[in-house]
Formats: C-alpha cells, sequence, structure tokens
C-alpha cells in the first residue's frame, strides 16, 4: 500500500531546515510550511525571517506565521490545507486541536535518545552532563511533552572535545535521515512504534538560562570544561572577571583543561605569553576564546595585546 501524502511541515531554526529540504528534493507534497511569527533582531531591530520561512518563500511553498496556535482563523486555515500528515522539527509545544488534525497523525524529530533529555535544549545538555551518545528519535505526539510513541531512533557518537555546535550539525544530519525514513514508513503503512519506557531518573533537557549558564568554578576540571563545550558557540558560557576595581562579565568559549594537583586558590587567573588559565579544585581551564562586553570573540592572545589584567585577577 503507498499512501498519497499531503504534507504540513512546522519548525523554525535552522536545525529544520534540512529536513524541509529532504522532503522538498524527493517530491513530497508539502502543501504548507507553519513557522514562527518574524521578529525584531539586531541592532536596527528590523524584522528577521525564521531560517525555515527563508526556504520556504525560495521554494514558493504556502506559509503560515501564527502568534496563537489555538486561534480560530488559524485552525481554519490549517484545515483547509487538507495535510494527513504533520511533520515537527524545532517548533514549540502544539494544542491537540492540531496534533490530532491529520489522519496519519503528527510526528516529531527530537534530538535526544528518548526518554532521555525531554525538553528544549537536549544537544547542550547531553555535552554539559558529559554523555559519549546520544542521537535523534522520532514520535507522534500525544498531550505531553516528548512523551510520544517512539517511530524510529538512532544513536550517534559525542567526541570528547566536541562543542554543541558540532554536534548540532551532526544532529541536524542524523535527523533529516530519520525524517525521511519516517515519512517512507507512514507512506507505506508500515509503521510500528514503541511506547516510551518510564523510568525515575530520567534527564532533563531544561530551557537555558543565564543562571544555569554561569560557569561554577568550584566545580571539577571536567565538570566546566563539559559545560563550556556545551554551550559553545550558543548561547556561550559566562563568568564575572574580578580585575582591580572593576568587575566584568564574560562569555567564554573555546577552552582546554588540564588536570593537575597544585595549591593555588579557586579562580585564580595566571597569564603568561600567550596564555590564561584559570585554576580550579583539580587542575586548570585554559582558555582559548573569550568574549568582553560590547566586544566580539576574540582569541585570548587578541585579548592580552589589548586587555591588561592585575596579579590579583580572579573569576567569580
Amino acid at each position: 500500500m503507498n499512501r498519497k501524502l499531503k504534507i504540513v511541515f512546522m519548525g523554525t531554526p535552522e536545525f529544520a531546515v534540512p529536513s524541509l529540504k529532504t522532503l522538498v528534493e524527493k517530491n513530497y507534497d508539502v502543501v504548507g510550511v507553519i513557522t514562527a511569527p518574524d521578529r525584531p533582531a539586531g541592532r536596527g531591530q528590523k524584522l528577521q525571517e525564521s531560517d525555515v520561512k527563508k526556504f520556504a518563500l525560495a521554494h514558493h511553498l504556502k506559509i503560515l506565521q501564527p502568534t496563537n496556535l489555538k486561534d480560530e482563523n488559524f485552525l481554519k486555515e490549517l484545515k483547509a490545507l487538507q495535510a494527513n500528515l504533520q511533520i515537527v522539527v524545532a517548533f514549540r509545544m502544539l494544542p491537540e486541536a492540531v496534533w490530532k488534525m491529520p489522519e496519519y497523525g503528527t510526528f516529531n524529530l527530537h534530538a535526544s535518545l528518548l526518554p532521555e533529555y525531554r525538553g528544549a535544549a537536549p544537544i547542550h545538555w547531553a555535552i554539559i552532563n558529559g554523555e559519549t551518545k546520544t542521537g535523534a528519535t522520532t514520535f507522534f505526539i500525544d498531550d505531553k511533552i516528548d512523551t510520544g510513541a517512539i517511530i524510529l531512533q538512532e544513536e550517534i557518537e559525542i567526541g570528547n572535545d566536541e562543542t554543541v555546535g558540532k554536534l548540532h550539525d551532526k544532529l541536524m544530519d542524523l535527523g533529516k535521515k530519520l525524517v525521511l525514513d519516517t515519512v517512507k514508513l507512514i507512506e507505506s503503512g508500515d509503521v510500528t512504534t514503541i511506547i516510551q519506557p518510564k523510568s525515575d531518573r530520567e534527564k532533563t533537557a531544561y530551557k537555558l538560562n543565564k543562571d544555569n549558564c554561569k560557569i561554577d568554578w568550584t566545580a571539577s576540571v571536567d565538570t566546566i570544561y563539559n559545560k563550556i563545550r556545551g554551550l559553545n558557540p550558543f548561547p556561550g558560557a559566562w563568568s564575572y572577571i574580578k580585575n582591580g576595581e572593576e568587575t566584568l562579565t564574560v562569555k567564554i568559549f573555546e577552552v582546554e583543561k588540564i588536570k593537575e594537583s597544585h595549591s593555588k586558590s579557586v579562580g585564580n587567573i595566571e597569564i603568561s605569553k600567550d596564555n590564561l588559565k584559570v585554576s580550579v579544585k583539580d587542575g586548570y581551564i585554559l582558555i582559548k576564546e573569550i568574549q568582553l562586553p560590547g566586544k566580539r570573540k576574540m582569541d585570548v592572545k587578541s585579548l592580552l595585546n589589548g586587555y591588561q589584567f592585575s596579579n590579583e585577577a580572579k573569576m567569580l
């Protein structure tokens, strides 16, 4: 049996674009694209279109940009598209009236090995927590967040020095393949699903905020290293630097770790020719790339050419 699919695709950021692109290239009938409203961004606060919208415009796909997914006018427009399958990649939580609409259901691509790392930032938290593997999962949406029946799941390794930027791109590539494979199963009527196992100790992908992106210099060198690479390049781990009379908020990106016994106090900054290292309880964090307030990120050599540290400078 080969079903004739009419697909509505829902997504917003760059992560979703390859999945949509693959569907278009494989000549699936994408009858509509739902994405976030244009938002002001940058210094001029000009309205910016989402990455998904830019792709949809370039390929002459019908676009809807609702502010409220429960709005009656939006629901009417969505129903009028007569889709029988909806695909969600990096969008927002859908109301029941939306995810229950199509005949063959609504499935979501999530960048983790569900049931682990349900939530908003699964790629970041896998690295922050020092995982050595992660993956991607497609599942049919139900009334809770990331809890629906699993369709397909594939695992990949996380390198010891991998950043969230690199892992994001690997999962984006894996995701487009999983989306296509899932669509083929639905098209042929061969879908089998697995109910997500329940666990009392599931790891959660909490939304990132200012508090949980701050570096705790009293933690172990491994914990600090994982946090920094798990937030590099976006949104960036941050810290205060106490330097003489001023206290600056800085973002820290590329780092190396050194495990070593020493008697230095936690947060102490050591400067040598082209190096800036911070002492922690069981070693040092060697900073390679940093961003001062109001400046672009720069390598440490450039920083040391134009910025003076006092002998008592410290990370807080």
